[in-house]
Protein backbone atom coordinates (compact mmCIF):
# COMPACT_ATOMS: atom_id res chain seq x y z
CA UNK A 1 0.00 0.00 0.00
CA UNK A 2 1.53 3.36 -1.01
CA UNK A 3 2.66 5.73 1.73
CA UNK A 4 0.90 9.03 1.19
CA UNK A 5 2.64 12.33 1.87
CA UNK A 6 -0.07 14.77 3.07
CA UNK A 7 2.33 17.71 2.71
CA UNK A 8 2.91 16.94 -0.98
CA UNK A 9 -0.86 16.72 -1.57
CA UNK A 10 -1.30 20.02 0.27
CA UNK A 11 1.40 21.66 -1.88
CA UNK A 12 -0.53 20.68 -5.02
CA UNK A 13 -3.77 22.05 -3.55
CA UNK A 14 -1.96 25.29 -2.72
CA UNK A 15 -0.71 25.58 -6.30
CA UNK A 16 -4.26 25.03 -7.60
CA UNK A 17 -5.62 27.74 -5.29
CA UNK A 18 -2.89 30.09 -6.51
CA UNK A 19 -3.92 29.40 -10.12
CA UNK A 20 -0.66 27.60 -10.92
CA UNK A 21 -2.41 24.84 -12.86
CA UNK A 22 0.60 23.78 -14.95
CA UNK A 23 2.77 23.29 -11.87
CA UNK A 24 -0.03 21.53 -9.98
CA UNK A 25 -0.57 19.15 -12.89
CA UNK A 26 3.12 18.35 -13.25
CA UNK A 27 3.49 17.76 -9.49
CA UNK A 28 0.40 15.54 -9.37
CA UNK A 29 1.66 13.47 -12.29
CA UNK A 30 5.07 13.02 -10.70
CA UNK A 31 3.63 12.24 -7.26
CA UNK A 32 0.70 9.98 -8.17
CA UNK A 33 1.57 8.93 -11.73
CA UNK A 34 3.34 5.66 -10.87
CA UNK A 35 0.47 4.31 -8.77
CA UNK A 36 -2.13 5.52 -11.29
CA UNK A 37 -0.25 3.77 -14.08
CA UNK A 38 -0.21 0.60 -11.99
CA UNK A 39 -3.95 0.81 -11.49
CA UNK A 40 -4.68 1.57 -15.15
CA UNK A 41 -2.51 -1.38 -16.20
CA UNK A 42 -4.43 -3.64 -13.81
CA UNK A 43 -7.85 -2.71 -15.24
CA UNK A 44 -6.98 -2.24 -18.92
CA UNK A 45 -5.59 -5.41 -20.50
CA UNK A 46 -3.54 -3.86 -23.30
CA UNK A 47 -0.44 -1.84 -22.48
CA UNK A 48 -1.25 0.57 -25.32
CA UNK A 49 -4.67 1.21 -23.75
CA UNK A 50 -3.11 1.93 -20.37
CA UNK A 51 -0.64 4.32 -22.02
CA UNK A 52 -3.46 6.09 -23.87
CA UNK A 53 -5.46 6.27 -20.63
CA UNK A 54 -2.54 7.84 -18.76
CA UNK A 55 -2.13 10.47 -21.47
CA UNK A 56 -5.83 11.29 -21.42
CA UNK A 57 -5.81 11.33 -17.62
CA UNK A 58 -3.03 13.92 -17.67
CA UNK A 59 -5.10 16.11 -19.96
CA UNK A 60 -8.22 15.68 -17.85
CA UNK A 61 -6.26 16.51 -14.73
CA UNK A 62 -4.93 19.73 -16.24
CA UNK A 63 -8.41 20.76 -17.39
CA UNK A 64 -10.21 19.74 -14.20
CA UNK A 65 -7.98 21.50 -11.67
CA UNK A 66 -9.80 24.74 -12.52
CA UNK A 67 -12.96 23.29 -10.95
CA UNK A 68 -11.29 21.30 -8.14
CA UNK A 69 -13.15 22.34 -4.98
CA UNK A 70 -11.08 20.61 -2.31
CA UNK A 71 -13.82 18.24 -1.10
CA UNK A 72 -11.34 15.37 -1.41
CA UNK A 73 -7.60 14.90 -1.66
CA UNK A 74 -5.81 15.46 -4.97
CA UNK A 75 -5.03 11.73 -4.95
CA UNK A 76 -8.72 10.81 -4.73
CA UNK A 77 -9.48 13.31 -7.51
CA UNK A 78 -6.85 11.63 -9.69
CA UNK A 79 -8.39 8.20 -9.17
CA UNK A 80 -11.87 9.52 -9.92
CA UNK A 81 -10.62 10.94 -13.23
CA UNK A 82 -8.66 7.76 -13.98
CA UNK A 83 -11.79 5.66 -13.56
CA UNK A 84 -13.70 7.88 -16.03
CA UNK A 85 -10.82 7.76 -18.50
CA UNK A 86 -10.62 3.95 -18.33
CA UNK A 87 -14.35 3.75 -19.08
CA UNK A 88 -13.89 6.02 -22.11
CA UNK A 89 -10.94 3.98 -23.37
CA UNK A 90 -13.12 0.87 -23.40
CA UNK A 91 -15.72 2.56 -25.62
CA UNK A 92 -13.80 5.04 -27.77
CA UNK A 93 -11.15 4.31 -30.40
CA UNK A 94 -7.57 5.28 -29.72
CA UNK A 95 -6.40 8.63 -30.99
CA UNK A 96 -3.73 8.53 -33.64
CA UNK A 97 -0.51 10.32 -32.68
CA UNK A 98 -2.36 13.22 -31.12
CA UNK A 99 -0.45 15.66 -28.94
CA UNK A 100 -1.55 16.39 -25.40
CA UNK A 101 -3.95 19.31 -25.51
CA UNK A 102 -2.04 21.03 -22.73
CA UNK A 103 1.00 21.60 -25.01
CA UNK A 104 2.94 22.56 -21.89
CA UNK A 105 6.47 21.16 -22.19
CA UNK A 106 6.95 20.50 -18.47
CA UNK A 107 3.65 18.58 -18.23
CA UNK A 108 4.36 16.55 -21.37
CA UNK A 109 7.86 15.80 -20.07
CA UNK A 110 6.45 14.67 -16.71
CA UNK A 111 3.93 12.37 -18.42
CA UNK A 112 6.61 10.80 -20.60
CA UNK A 113 9.13 10.42 -17.78
CA UNK A 114 6.66 8.91 -15.29
CA UNK A 115 5.26 6.47 -17.84
CA UNK A 116 8.69 5.32 -19.04
CA UNK A 117 10.28 4.87 -15.61
CA UNK A 118 7.22 3.23 -14.08
CA UNK A 119 6.76 0.70 -16.87
CA UNK A 120 10.49 -0.05 -16.95
CA UNK A 121 10.52 -0.97 -13.25
CA UNK A 122 7.12 -2.59 -12.79
CA UNK A 123 6.23 -5.18 -15.40
CA UNK A 124 3.08 -7.03 -14.58
CA UNK A 125 3.50 -10.00 -12.30
CA UNK A 126 1.16 -12.86 -13.16
CA UNK A 127 0.82 -14.67 -9.84
CA UNK A 128 -1.90 -16.53 -7.99
CA UNK A 129 -3.39 -13.29 -6.71
CA UNK A 130 -3.71 -11.90 -10.24
CA UNK A 131 -5.40 -15.09 -11.42
CA UNK A 132 -7.84 -15.05 -8.54
CA UNK A 133 -8.54 -11.34 -8.91
CA UNK A 134 -9.19 -11.92 -12.62
CA UNK A 135 -12.04 -14.25 -11.72
CA UNK A 136 -13.94 -11.36 -10.10
CA UNK A 137 -16.22 -9.11 -12.12
CA UNK A 138 -14.92 -5.74 -13.30
CA UNK A 139 -16.47 -3.64 -10.52
CA UNK A 140 -15.24 -5.99 -7.78
CA UNK A 141 -11.73 -5.97 -9.27
CA UNK A 142 -11.67 -2.17 -9.28
CA UNK A 143 -12.93 -2.09 -5.69
CA UNK A 144 -10.30 -4.60 -4.57
CA UNK A 145 -7.40 -2.74 -6.16
CA UNK A 146 -8.50 0.69 -4.93
CA UNK A 147 -9.27 -0.51 -1.41
CA UNK A 148 -6.42 -2.96 -0.78
CA UNK A 149 -3.57 -1.98 -3.08
CA UNK A 150 -4.18 1.77 -3.13
CA UNK A 151 -5.55 2.10 0.40
CA UNK A 152 -8.49 4.36 -0.45
CA UNK A 153 -10.99 4.65 2.40
CA UNK A 154 -14.75 4.24 1.94
CA UNK A 155 -15.53 7.93 1.43
CA UNK A 156 -12.74 8.36 -1.11
CA UNK A 157 -13.85 5.20 -2.94
CA UNK A 158 -17.37 6.60 -3.12
CA UNK A 159 -16.10 9.84 -4.65
CA UNK A 160 -14.02 7.93 -7.21
CA UNK A 161 -17.02 5.85 -8.24
CA UNK A 162 -19.74 8.53 -8.10
CA UNK A 163 -17.79 11.47 -9.53
CA UNK A 164 -17.30 15.08 -8.60
CA UNK A 165 -20.97 16.08 -8.65
CA UNK A 166 -22.04 13.65 -5.92
CA UNK A 167 -23.56 15.21 -2.82
CA UNK A 168 -22.56 14.32 0.76
CA UNK A 169 -25.62 12.13 1.32
CA UNK A 170 -24.95 10.09 -1.83
CA UNK A 171 -21.28 9.72 -0.90
CA UNK A 172 -22.20 8.49 2.60
CA UNK A 173 -24.71 5.96 1.22
CA UNK A 174 -22.27 4.71 -1.42
CA UNK A 175 -19.49 4.36 1.16
CA UNK A 176 -21.76 2.14 3.30
CA UNK A 177 -22.69 0.03 0.27
CA UNK A 178 -19.03 -0.33 -0.70
CA UNK A 179 -18.11 -1.55 2.80
CA UNK A 180 -20.66 -4.37 2.43
CA UNK A 181 -19.52 -5.09 -1.12
CA UNK A 182 -15.90 -5.30 0.01
CA UNK A 183 -16.84 -7.85 2.68
CA UNK A 184 -18.53 -9.96 -0.02
CA UNK A 185 -15.44 -9.63 -2.26
CA UNK A 186 -13.19 -10.87 0.56
CA UNK A 187 -15.42 -13.92 1.05
CA UNK A 188 -15.37 -14.61 -2.70
CA UNK A 189 -11.57 -14.31 -2.78
CA UNK A 190 -11.25 -16.86 0.01
CA UNK A 191 -13.55 -19.23 -1.89
CA UNK A 192 -11.55 -18.79 -5.12
CA UNK A 193 -8.25 -19.31 -3.29
CA UNK A 194 -9.59 -22.50 -1.67
CA UNK A 195 -10.77 -23.77 -5.07
CA UNK A 196 -7.41 -23.07 -6.65
CA UNK A 197 -5.51 -24.79 -3.86
CA UNK A 198 -7.67 -27.89 -4.33
CA UNK A 199 -6.78 -28.03 -8.06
Amino acid sequence: MPVIDPQADLAIRTAITAGEIDRATEDAIRLYGPELIGWLCSILPADCDAHEAFSRLSEDLWKSFRRFDGRCSVRTWCYMLARHVAARIRTQPRRQHEELVTSIPSVIQAVTHVWTTTRAHSQRVHDVYAEIRGALDEEDQALLVLRVERGLAGRDLAIVLLGEDADIESITRKAATLRKQFERVKVRLRELAAERLRD
